[in-house]
């Protein structure tokens, strides 16, 4: 089956989504979409321009009324809807995320998909529980409740790595609640977001409440971050790309959500289930190939197990297997480009002059010289303070580095800017204990590394950003929290006046 065909026609109107239809972009530029297993071109489109976010934007506010005015029931009934829709949408979706990104399909079928559905179904359910404090007399004189109120007009920009949950992460709560949003995904990979759109669109969600521009950071990135009729942006990238992000949107004082960049320690104590820790180590270091923010990237290791888990993590690796990401056996795909396959490998070729390169750190060669693959890589012997240890590089390489006291082993997994997420490894409850305490993250797994659901919030600290996606704690990212206080005793003139004008009445 031809994909880039099936690809070309799917979208042959335009990569945007605006008030319902697809259209092309006007900034007079065009975006190559690549599948990275071979460098092939599968679709080119017309990149969004300022112009085409002012319309999304325009569609966005003049369906937010209508929108925010529904019912909670009646917005879970649309979400069921489009849980429903997605579900019939799976194979496709599976398909497209694998050809844009280069993920295994098993990842896309098992984990990127279904994921996203799940969301859909979440959310759907969770637009029905949009609470506030009950409603009481906090004053003697007073009845207050507290309103829960969409924020408004939401912009939204997602990563490349994981196009389809970014776009669900972002988008659900967001309508959930109310909202009306304008995503402007990756230009790189902007097809399942635009899937996702579809899908919304035929689950009913009226026209306007979901759009999607498809454009280059610096124009139309830039521009939903500062346009005044949007009144909160939601960012998922890089930390550097998140402080520009936030320097715009300080212009028109908007709420703003950020999730990071990320640099997860593995903490594996002298008691672990070493193969426990061994298997763990490399899904988490190589899920995604290692293009994830919450990826195991550094492994600290108490001294007793050091070189035992050094040993089975490179014979583990070496197991894993590269290939087309549509066949079923393969393990690992390319990274999202050649350009990002070289910067990983950068990363690695400067190591090599302060560290040892156990397993992997080259590109295949033969068959797969032609995509952005790269070996997953074991480096030792590195210094904390080292670039491959305190760098985001997301790809497939895991740093392993060993401790001797428990309290130095928490010590280096906070000893980096970021706090995304983490995973601490023992048999003894009060190790684990202590350590989800002071891990400084926004995740702290427990003899695991990487399981989200959507039940649970995801989110960082310190440079890796704040606020919280999935469950219910995002709704405090997307909702108003209004006081409502009535007077109850119908008295015109209230003892509090004298403190303004006259005397005690």
């Amino acid at each position: 089956m031809d994909q880039r065909f099936e690809v070309t026609e799917r979208f042959a109107a335009g990569a945007q989504f605006i008030a319902g239809s697809l259209r092309s972009g006007t900034s007079g530029r065009t975006q190559d979409v690549v599948d990275p297993a071979t460098g092939e071109t599968v679709l080119q489109y017309e990149l969004a321009g300022t112009d085409d976010v002012d319309a999304a934007v325009a569609a966005a506010a003049r369906a937010l009324p209508g929108w925010a005015g529904t019912t909670p029931g009646e917005r879970s009934d649309t979400l069921h809807r489009f849980a429903a829709a997605l579900t019939e949408d799976a194979a496709d979706l599976a398909a497209a995320e694998s050809l844009n990104c280069g993920k295994p399909i098993k990842l896309s079928k098992e984990f990127d998909v279904p994921g996203s559905i799940d969301n859909a179904a979440f959310f759907a359910g969770a637009a029905r529980h949009l609470e506030g404090k009950a409603a009481g007399e906090y004053s003697a004189d007073h009845t207050s409740a507290v309103r829960r109120e969409p924020v408004g007009v939401v912009g939204s920009i997602a990563p490349w790595n994981y196009p389809l949950q970014m776009a669900a992460w972002k988008v659900l709560p967001a309508i959930a609640a109310g909202n009306t949003i304008v995503l402007k995904p990756a230009e790189i990979t902007p097809l399942t977001s635009l899937m996702f759109a579809q899908a919304a669109q035929r689950a009913g969600l009226p026209d306007g409440v979901f759009n999607v521009v498809s454009g280059a950071g610096r124009d139309a990135g830039e521009h939903l971050v500062g346009h005044p009729d949007v009144a909160m942006t939601s960012f998922t990238g890089s930390t550097a790309v998140g402080k520009r992000v936030a320097e715009i949107a300080t212009g028109t004082v908007k709420r703003l959500h950020l999730e990071l960049g990320g640099k997860a320690p593995f903490v594996v104590f002298d008691d672990a289930d070493l193969e426990a820790a061994v298997h763990g180590a490399v899904a988490g270091a190589l899920i995604n190939t290692g293009q994830d923010c919450t990826a195991a990237t550094r492994a600290y290791v108490q001294r007793p197990v050091y070189d035992a888990f050094v040993s089975g993590v490179a014979d583990l690796m070496a197991t894993v297997r590269l290939g087309d990401p549509f066949d079923p056996s393969t393990d690992l795909g390319p990274l999202i480009s050649h350009a990002q396959r070289e910067r990983v490998a950068g990363f690695v070729e400067r190591a090599r002059g302060y560290a040892t390169v156990v397993t992997g750190g080259e590109a295949p060669q033969g068959e797969l010289a032609k995509g952005a693959y790269y070996r997953p890589t074991l480096i030792t012997g590195a210094a904390q303070d080292s670039e491959i240890v305190q760098s985001e590089i997301f790809g497939p390489v895991l740093v392993v580095l060993p401790f001797d006291s428990d309290d130095e082993g928490l010590a280096l997994a906070n000893d980096t800017p970021y706090g995304l997420a983490a995973s601490a490894w023992s048999r003894d409850v009060y190790r684990t204990g202590r350590a989800t305490r002071e891990i400084k993250a926004g995740c702290v797994w427990i003899n695991d590394h990487i399981p989200i659901i959507s039940e649970m919030p995801h989110g960082g600290a310190k440079a890796s950003g704040f606020g919280k996606d999935m469950s219910a704690y995002s709704f405090e990212e997307y909702t108003q929290v209004k006081h409502v206080m009535y007077d109850i005793t119908g008295v015109a003139r209230k003892d509090w006046h004298r403190t303004i004008f006259g005397d005690r009445a």
